[in-house]
């Protein structure tokens, strides 16, 4: 059964690397040797091809193509297509992450490319930004909403797993940091028992 999933697995994954990639009027696309970059409205990415790989520009679309037919080569053919594709997603309209803050007390606020959260610790904890990714906080029903943008998928996803390790939910009283939408497996509290 294991080894019939793995090679499903990669064959998914090849047949996600043939599909060619729309490149929306407003972006451009070019490649040089193994470099990739794109830009567009929202701003301009690269990135390193494996050479394992090849990738082709024409008619507005971009085609990775793999130059073996290793298991390596084709997850990496699928991996490929899909980072490409959220490149380019990315200078066209760009990403976003949604966080919440649930406790009492609790707050964050934006100063210069630092978070500064008020979580309950002796102290404000100080989480710089990475470059690329912005910062917008907002109260709503006593609930701290920190939202994050950025092109780089990758970039801006590791700024909000960081962000939430920094105190993750717990499963009591759910209070902690979490992704909008999250749901946290509640745990029932430990209740003293009755002395008579």
């Amino acid at each position: 059964m294991e080894g019939s999933c793995s090679v499903g697995y990669g064959k998914d994954m090849s047949r996600i690397g043939r599909k060619p990639i729309e490149v929306p009027g407003f972006v451009t696309a070019h490649i040089t040797g193994n470099e990739l970059r794109v830009a567009g409205p929202k701003g301009e990415l690269t990135r390193n091809i494996s050479s394992l790989l090849k990738v082709a520009i024409r008619d507005k679309e971009v085609v990775v193509s793999r130059l073996g037919e290793s298991r390596l080569h084709r997850s990496l053919h699928g991996l490929t297509r899909t980072l490409i594709a959220n490149m380019i997603e990315g200078v066209a309209s760009g990403f976003e992450k949604k966080l919440e803050m649930h406790g009492v007390g609790y707050r964050a606020e934006v100063k210069d490319r630092d978070i500064v959260l008020r979580i309950g610790f002796s102290h404000p904890v100080h989480y710089s930004l990475s470059e690329g990714v912005d910062a917008i906080v907002a109260r709503e029903e006593q609930i701290t909403r920190i939202r994050l943008t950025g092109i780089n998928k990758e970039k801006l996803s590791d700024v909000a797993a960081r962000l939430r390790a920094i105190l993750p939910p717990e499963p009591y009283k759910g209070k902690g940091i979490r992704y909008e939408g999250e749901v946290i497996r509640r745990k029932a509290g430990k209740t003293k028992a009755i002395v008579k």
